[in-house]
């Protein structure tokens, strides 16, 4: 059996998987904000609540918002900044009397459609969290992939490629920059982005249910946000040319993103045809919570 454990900034779901990825047992607690030691006694309760439910015990994997400082072992990048400075991995490992493996949330996304998902049997696969932030992850033959920095998929925090008049400098970002793709392709920065063209401020899925009624304004903005994401993902295929891309968060629930981006990406792209595949999350919100389970690619 593996414990998958899925650390946002407001829930901490936790989920049990068999040798075969089927669902054994599944909990949602609120995440305590901005307190390091509660957050880690949430995670420590809800893995043995599984554990109760299911009669043995596990493997534990968990995703985080942020990562895991290959220098200092410490929490970095996470915009749960409570988490950042701790060690929370040796924190876990401490309070569950096991070895806990840790790793992006985007990672986690990734390695569950690398795994058996929308990117199964693909031998690159590139997945992409458009939600509150922008993030990233890559499996190759399923497995994920790192670097000396721990940092790999982070397309995020690049500059938006190829900026047309009015997008530069661009919005200023949590990490100190100004421009990166994360404040055009987030949620709050699509809504942001309406906004300061209407003056309306309204949510992704009303942007969308406003432009199905041919609302002229709504619709203009959601082509923005798909132009600019054609261009940001066009720059992903020239670096890595992946066999399939996945989207998640909540953005990926934008059903035209995966007719009209495709349509328009071309035209960045050094090839002279574009075989890579567009495609939603098989496992939806639960992508993160499975793959968390799957850092354990053997049960024990």
């Amino acid at each position: 059996m593996r414990i998958g454990i899925d650390l946002g900034g407001t829930k901490i779901e936790g989920v049990v998987l068999d040798a075969q990825g089927r669902e054994c047992a599944r909990l949602r607690v609120a995440t305590p904000r901005e307190d390091y030691w509660a957050t880690v006694e949430a995670v420590v309760r809800l893995v043995a609540d599984l554990e109760h439910d299911t009669g043995v015990m596990a493997s534990v994997g968990v995703g985080i918002p942020g990562t895991i400082s290959p220098a200092t072992g410490l929490v970095k990048n996470a915009n749960s900044v409570w988490l950042i400075g701790h060690p929370l991995a040796q924190d876990l490992e401490a309070r569950l009397n096991r070895p806990v493996r840790l790793a992006n949330d985007a990672d986690c996304f990734t390695i569950s459609e690398a795994t058996d998902g929308s990117g199964a049997g693909a031998q690159l696969v590139f997945g992409v969290i458009l939600g509150t932030g922008v993030g990233g992850g890559i499996c190759w033959k399923g497995a994920p992939l790192g670097g000396p920095n721990a940092i790999t998929g982070e397309w995020g925090h690049n500059p938006l490629p190829w900026p047309e008049e009015g997008e530069r400098p661009g919005p200023s970002c949590y990490c100190g920059l100004s421009g990166c793709i994360e404040t055009f392709l987030s949620g709050p920065g699509l809504s942001r982005d309406h906004e300061a063209a209407t003056g309306q401020t309204l949510s992704p899925p009303e942007l969308q249910a406003l432009a199905h009624t041919g609302h002229n304004q709504a619709e203009a903005t959601l082509k923005r946000y798909e132009h600019r994401l054609a261009r940001s993902l066009a720059m992903v295929i020239n670096l890595l040319d992946p066999d399939v891309i996945v989207l998640g968060g909540g953005l990926s629930n934008l059903d035209r993103l995966y007719r009209h981006v495709p349509e328009l990406w071309a035209q960045w792209i050094f090839s002279d045809r574009v075989d890579t595949k567009l495609v939603p999350p098989k496992h939806g919100d639960s992508s993160g919570v499975r793959g968390a389970a799957w850092l354990w690619p053997s049960a024990s």
